[in-house]
C-alpha cells in the first residue's frame, strides 16, 4: 500500500457550468444562448435532450452549496451564463439576471468557499451568433466589455478568473467537427474563432489590469495527451501535430507571443490560413496569473495518409475506458503537465477539470461507483507524480460536482460525485463523494 500526500496549501474544489446545471432557461429576462438553439434543433443533442431545467441549480443552489460545503471543498468553479447578464450580448444588463449572481456568489463565500468564476463556458448569446459570432471580431469587444462589467461588479468578492474555458471546443469542435454549438463544419472558420478566442481572452486580461481587480486571472483550455505508436519520426511527428492543437496552438500566443510555424503551415496545407492583424499578438501575449488545465484521456497514435486532420490514426492498444468510451490514460496527464512545465515554466496550474463518465445508478439510496474512485485514484497519483517533478500546482477541481446536461450527449452520461435523478432531481451523494471528502480532510489516499 502506497500513500499518495499532498502538500497542506493545496486548494481541493469542483466544477460545473452555467448551462450545464442552472435551467431557468427563460425566466427572469435570460436571454437566448447559442446552446439554446442548438439542443432546441432536432437530431443535434442525444435524446433531444436540453438544458431547459438542467439541474435546477437556479432555485437549488442553496441546497447544492450545502452539499459543497458537506464536501470540504474549499474553492468552487463555476461559469456565468453571458444571456442571463446581457440578454442580447451587449447593451441592456439583465438586473435579475445579475442579482442572481450576487446571491449565489454571497452564499458561496458566506460558507467558505471560493468562487473561481468562468467567464464563457460556451453559452454565446444568439444575439451575437447571429451577426457572426466568433468570426466576428465586434464579438471579441462584447466579450471584454461583459468582462470589465462582471470584473466591476465582483471586485472583492470574485478573486479567481477564468477567461475561457476550452477554446479547442469552441473553435475546432464546435466549428469544424461540428458536434456543438453552433454546429458549424468549416476548417477555415474553426481556424479564425481560435485566433479570436485567444484576442477575447487578452482583451479581458488588459480590462482586468487597468481596472486593478483584485485577484487573479488566466483562462481553462483543454488538452489531450498522444504518445507515438513507435519511434518512427513520421509518428513522433504525427502525435506532435495532434498534441499541438490542444497545447501550442492555444498556449505559445499567451506565453511566447506567437503561434507554432509548423501548424501554421500544416492548417494551410489543408487550406485554412491564419490571418493576424497589427496588434493582434501583443495584446494575447501578456502575463496571467495561472493557468487552468483540463485533462480527461490520452491516445497512441501512428502516421497515416490521409486520416483524420493530421494524417493520424488512433491506435488502441487496450485502454480500459469509461461509459463515454475515453481511454482511461493517467500518465498522460503526467505527461502533459511536465511538457507544459518543460515549455511555459513554473506556471501556477490549477487543474480546473479531471474526471470520469461511469453511469451509476441509485441501489438502495446508494451509488457504488467503484471505477469513479479508482479514475480519481490513478490520475491523482500522476498529479502527485507531476508536483514531485516540480510542476507549480495549487489546486484540483475535479469534474463535476453533480451529473449534469452532457452537452451533445444530453442526460445519457453521468460525471457527477453527486447523482442527479432529473425526474424529480434529487441529489444523491455517490461513494465517490464520500472517497473525496476523505481524502481532501486527510490531504491523503492510499492506492
Amino acid at each position: 500500500m502506497a500513500i499518495i500526500k499532498f502538500p497542506k496549501e493545496m486548494r481541493w474544489g469542483a466544477a460545473t457550468a452555467a448551462y450545464q446545471i442552472e435551467g431557468a432557461a427563460k425566466e427572469d429576462g435570460r436571454g437566448l444562448s447559442i446552446w439554446d438553439t442548438f439542443s432546441h434543433t432536432p437530431g443535434k443533442v442525444l435524446n433531444g435532450d436540453n438544458g431547459d431545467v438542467a439541474c435546477d441549480s437556479y432555485h437549488r443552489y442553496h441546497e447544492d452549496i450545502q452539499l459543497m460545503k458537506e464536501l470540504g471543498i474549499d474553492i468552487y468553479r463555476f461559469s456565468i451564463s453571458w444571456p442571463r447578464v446581457f440578454p442580447a450580448g451587449t447593451g441592456e444588463v439583465n438586473e435579475k439576471g445579475l442579482q442572481y449572481y450576487h446571491d449565489f456568489v454571497d452564499a458561496l463565500i458566506e460558507n467558505g468557499i471560493e468562487p473561481m468564476c468562468t467567464l464563457y463556458h460556451w453559452d454565446l448569446p444568439q444575439a451575437l451568433q447571429d451577426t457572426g459570432g466568433w468570426a466576428n471580431r465586434e464579438t471579441i469587444e462584447a466579450f471584454a466589455e461583459y468582462a470589465e462589467f462582471m470584473f466591476q461588479q465582483f471586485n472583492g468578492k470574485i478573486k479567481k478568473w477564468i477567461t475561457l474555458n476550452e477554446p479547442w471546443c469552441v473553435s475546432f469542435l464546435s466549428n469544424y467537427i461540428g458536434a456543438h454549438a453552433p454546429g458549424k463544419k468549416d476548417l477555415q472558420l474553426a481556424l479564425t474563432i481560435s485566433h479570436h478566442l485567444l484576442l477575447a481572452h487578452g482583451k479581458a486580461v488588459a480590462r482586468f489590469r487597468k481596472l486593478d481587480v483584485e485577484g487573479e486571472i488566466g483562462y481553462a483550455p483543454n488538452m489531450e495527451w498522444y504518445d507515438p505508436f513507435s519511434s518512427k519520426q513520421e509518428d513522433i511527428d504525427a502525435c506532435n501535430r495532434a498534441l499541438a492543437y490542444f497545447i501550442e496552438w492555444f498556449m505559445d500566443p499567451v506565453f511566447k507571443g506567437s503561434y507554432p510555424e509548423f501548424m501554421v503551415d500544416w492548417f494551410k496545407k489543408k487550406g485554412a490560413v491564419l490571418t493576424i492583424e497589427d496588434g493582434d499578438m501583443e495584446t494575447i501575449h501578456q502575463p496571467i496569473d495561472f493557468l487552468g488545465i483540463n485533462f480527461y484521456t490520452g491516445f497512441v497514435g501512428r502516421y497515416k495518409e490521409g486520416e483524420d486532420l493530421f494524417d493520424l490514426e488512433r491506435i488502441d492498444i487496450g485502454f480500459e475506458k469509461t461509459d463515454f468510451n475515453w481511454n482511461i490514460y493517467p500518465e498522460g496527464f503526467y505527461k502533459a503537465l511536465t511538457k507544459v512545465k518543460d515549455q511555459y515554466g513554473a506556471i501556477p496550474i490549477y487543474i480546473t477539470e479531471n474526471g470520469a463518465c461511469y453511469n451509476d445508478g441509485v441501489e438502495n439510496g446508494r451509488v457504488k461507483d467503484t471505477k469513479r474512485i479508482d479514475y480519481l485514484k490513478q490520475h491523482l497519483t500522476s498529479l502527485k507524480r507531476s508536483i514531485d517533478a516540480g510542476v507549480n500546482v495549487k489546486g484540483y477541481l475535479t469534474w463535476s460536482l453533480m451529473d449534469n446536461f452532457e452537452w451533445a450527449e444530453g442526460y445519457d452520461k453521468r460525471f457527477g460525485i453527486i447523482h442527479v435523478d432529473f425526474n424529480t432531481l434529487e441529489r444523491t451523494k455517490k461513494d465517490s463523494y464520500y472517497w473525496y471528502k476523505h481524502m481532501i480532510s486527510n490531504g491523503w489516499f492510499d492506492m
